[in-house]
């Protein structure tokens, strides 16, 4: 049985049910388990994944980016062939300029794909890429209600985004230095001054046992040299639990040293008990906001979909899934490649496109 678990708070010996406030107890505590395994478990196979990643992704990864480039160019190549009409060679030329914009996006600078791009464009990438993040950025604005300032330094996504979240925490101290200066001028709800008492005890409760894990353990008490070892790094793991507010860690300490028994928490009064939860909600949810922190930048790294609940101890299918994905547009690529050696077959594939594209248009017309 784990620490975590002798913490739970069993059914009365007289058979009365728990209390709301011993169940929320028992979940809370539940769920912190569940949290720092999952935290850990992100940790520990990320890296492996990253390992993975560069042997087995990265080399498909090369292959894609370079069988493409080389599609693009092959395109440009058939475009001044007499064989197409001019609805055909204007699809050639949409597609060129899609999937050279896609590859310069993802390469970076190649000076031969962007004049590639602007010799079948409209306009030249550049101006494309400076209009596209304007109405971007428009677009972030009207959503967000923001001002995100003149456009210089937003040259991608990443840009954007950043820029987003500076101007969204901005805002946030904003809202919160106006919420603090409204209540300093009016007299405290009695709501707001019960909620600041709540707070200041849910603080001593652990203030109370961090008290007691020192008087304890202090390391300068100890005359025999191995026992001072074992409660400097006892004294150690207390430290860090205080300076997280990891009331769960410390309470686990506290039975780890037998301070307390499994039973301290069934005995603890209910207005003591509140205040662990207090605590142990905020864990919580500190723990939960940590998680998704992960698993978003994982996502990022990797080009993965956004998205949230991955399981990271299956990041092991989430890599062959990529790998059967990239290996099977790898022999798209390639049959695409012998396609462009038959017109007749070209040609049936161009109509296709256009009406993919079409399509694709049409979806995104405004009402």
């Amino acid at each position: 049985m784990s620490r975590t678990d002798a913490l739970q708070i069993s059914l009365h010996k007289s058979g009365s049910a728990l209390t709301p406030p011993q169940k929320r107890f028992n979940s809370l505590i539940r769920q912190i388990a569940q949290a720092r395994q999952t935290l850990a478990a992100w940790h520990e196979h990320i890296a492996a994944y990253r390992q993975a990643h560069a042997q087995v992704l990265r080399p498909l990864q090369a292959d894609l980016i370079a069988g493409r480039r080389q599609w693009v160019f092959a395109l440009d190549a058939l475009i001044d062939q007499r064989n197409w009409t001019k609805a055909e060679r204007g699809t050639l030329r949409e597609l060129l300029c899609d999937a050279t914009g896609e590859l310069l996006a993802a390469r970076g600078e190649d000076a031969a794909l962007k004049a590639l791009f602007d010799k079948h464009a409209e306009v030249d990438f550049d101006t494309e890429q400076r209009e596209m993040m304007r109405a971007m950025k428009g677009l972030t604005e009207a959503m967000t209600g923001l001002d995100l300032g003149d456009e210089e330094g937003i040259d991608t996504d990443a840009d954007l985004f950043a820029r987003m979240q500076q101007g969204l925490q901005d805002r946030a101290a904003a809202e919160e230095a106006e919420r603090e200066a409204k209540s300093a001028l009016g007299r405290k709800s009695a709501a707001r001054q019960r909620r600041e008492a709540e707070a200041q005890q849910a603080t001593h409760s652990v203030r109370e046992i961090y008290r007691k894990l020192a008087s304890a353990l202090h390391p300068d008490r100890e005359t025999d040299e191995r026992q001072r070892a074992e409660k400097t790094a006892l004294m150690q793991r207390v430290n860090q639990a205080y300076a997280a507010n990891d009331l769960l860690a410390l309470l686990e300490l506290q039975l780890e040293i037998e301070q307390i028994d499994a039973s301290h928490a069934a005995t603890a009064g209910a207005q003591r008990l509140k205040h662990y939860n207090k605590v142990l909600g905020e864990q919580l949810a500190e723990l939960k906001s940590q998680v998704a922190d992960v698993e978003m930048g994982f996502r990022m790294e990797f080009g993965l979909e956004p998205g949230w609940g991955m399981n990271p101890r299956k990041l092991g299918e989430v890599l062959e899934q990529t790998s059967r994905q990239w290996r099977a547009e790898l022999s798209e690529q390639q049959r695409d490649m012998r396609m462009l050696g038959d017109v007749a077959a070209t040609k049936r594939w161009l109509k296709r496109q256009r009406q993919l594209l079409d399509e694709s248009e049409f979806d995104f017309e405004p009402f």
